[in-house]
């Protein structure tokens, strides 16, 4: 257990590193592992100002988690306009979105019964 707690811990660490990277802001860790039915142990949630920034995140998240852990997404969704992008890396996924598409959806109200994280922006 600990190797996998390990590399799931290096992991989230390499995606917070590539969402700070390009600026994203208002980065949240949802710890989804009490919660019966979950698609995944964790979700990270963050949001850039326009559709180039939300794309730079993407592309700088992947980047980073492949140089630092040889990781790579398992699935990405949503680049094509770059309101709503999910990262899957199966045990976490992370959703890169617009500020207003991020509060049009609330993630975390639909998530209320998971332990939030918030991330202070350097």
């Amino acid at each position: 257990m600990t190797k996998k707690s390990g590399s799931t811990d290096q992991l989230i660490t390499s995606i917070i590193k590539g969402i700070e990277e390009v600026k994203g802001n208002d980065i949240s860790i949802l710890d989804l592992r009490e919660i019966e039915n979950t698609v995944c142990d964790y979700f990270i949630i963050c949001n850039g100002s326009s559709n180039t920034q939300v794309n730079a995140i993407v592309n700088s998240v992947e980047k980073t988690v492949g140089k630092e852990t040889g990781d790579k997404p398992w699935h990405v969704e949503g680049s094509e306009n770059a309101e709503w992008v999910l990262i899957d890396f199966v045990n976490i996924v992370v959703h890169v979105f617009q500020k207003h598409i991020r509060e049009f959806y609330d993630i975390e109200g639909l998530w209320g019964d998971a332990k939030i994280t918030e991330i202070s922006s350097n």
